[in-house]
C-alpha cells in the first residue's frame, strides 16, 4: 500500500466515524450558539461578543480535532492493526504523516463551520483576517497533534476517553478559552507558557493585536514542539517494544 493510499484511508476513517466526527463538530457549535446568541449585542475586550467567543470556540474545537488521532491510534493498538502495519513495507513515518494530515483536514471544516456560525451572529471580517486567523490556529495546533499521538501510544483504549477529555478541558480552561482564570501576575506568566494560551491568542491575533502575533507565541510553540517530538518517538519505540 502506497503512502498516498494510506493517507486516503486514514481520512476515510475519520469521516466514516460519524458519531465521533459529528460530536467533534457539534460540541463547539452548540456552545457557541447557546452562549453567543444570548449575548449577541454584548462586547468583550473591545470587540463584539460573538466575534470574541467565536475565536474561543474555534480554539476549543480545534483542540478536540487535533488530539483525536490519538484515539484512533489507541483503537488500532487494541485491535492489532498497528502490529499488522509494522510487518508491511509501510513506514511508520508515513503512518504518522497520515494521522497528522487527517487531523488538519478535519480541523479545517470544523473551523469553517464555526466561522459560518459567527457570520450568522453578525461577525464581519475581511478576507485577510479570516485567512490569517485560520493560518495561526492551524500552526498553533502542532503541539496538540503530538500530544494526541503520545497518549495514543501509551494509554490503553479503555482509559483513553477520560484522559484525552481531561487534557483538552484543562488546557482549554487555563489557556483562556472560557475567559481568564488567573488574576495574579505570576499565574499569567505561567499560563503564557502553555500552548493552549497561544492557540486562543491565535484566534484573536488578527483582531486585537493588529495582525502581529508576538514572537513569544512562536517561541512557546517551537519549544513545546521540540520537547514533544522526541517524546512521541520514545512513545512509539516503547509501544513497538511492548508489541
Amino acid at each position: 500500500m502506497s503512502g498516498a493510499t494510506h493517507v486516503r484511508c486514514e481520512l476515510l476513517r475519520c469521516f466514516r466515524n460519524r458519531l465521533t466526527y459529528g460530536m467533534t463538530m457539534a460540541l463547539p457549535l452548540v456552545l457557541y450558539f447557546t452562549v453567543g446568541a444570548s449575548n449577541r449585542h454584548a462586547r468583550a475586550v473591545g470587540i463584539s461578543f460573538p466575534l470574541y467567543f467565536m475565536t474561543a470556540m474555534s480554539a476549543y474545537g480545534a483542540m478536540w480535532v487535533a488530539i483525536a488521532p490519538g484515539a484512533r491510534l489507541a483503537r488500532d493498538r487494541a485491535r492489532g492493526w498497528t502490529r499488522q502495519l509494522r510487518i508491511t513495507p509501510l513506514r511508520a513515518r508515513t503512518d504518522y504523516v497520515a494521522k497528522v494530515l487527517a487531523a488538519y483536514l478535519v480541523a479545517l471544516p470544523a473551523l469553517v463551520l464555526l466561522f459560518l456560525a459567527g457570520s450568522l451572529l453578525g461577525v464581519r471580517l475581511d478576507a485577510a483576517q479570516w485567512f490569517e486567523m485560520t493560518g495561526l490556529l492551524l500552526a498553533a495546533l502542532i503541539p496538540f497533534v503530538l500530544m494526541g499521538l503520545i497518549v495514543g501510544h501509551l494509554v490503553a483504549e479503555d482509559a483513553l476517553v477520560p484522559i484525552m477529555a481531561g487534557l483538552v478541558v484543562l488546557f482549554a480552561l487555563f489557556g483562556g478559552v472560557f475567559g481568564s482564570v488567573c488574576n495574579s501576575v505570576a499565574m499569567v506568566t505561567v499560563v503564557k507558557l502553555l500552548p493552549s494560551y497561544w492557540l486562543v491568542q491565535a484566534g484573536k491575533a488578527a483582531l486585537v493585536l493588529g495582525g502581529d502575533w508576538p514572537a513569544e507565541g512562536w517561541v512557546v510553540l517551537v519549544c513545546w514542539t521540540a520537547a514533544l517530538v522526541p517524546l512521541a518517538v520514545l512513545a512509539f519505540r516503547h509501544d513497538t517494544g511492548a508489541a
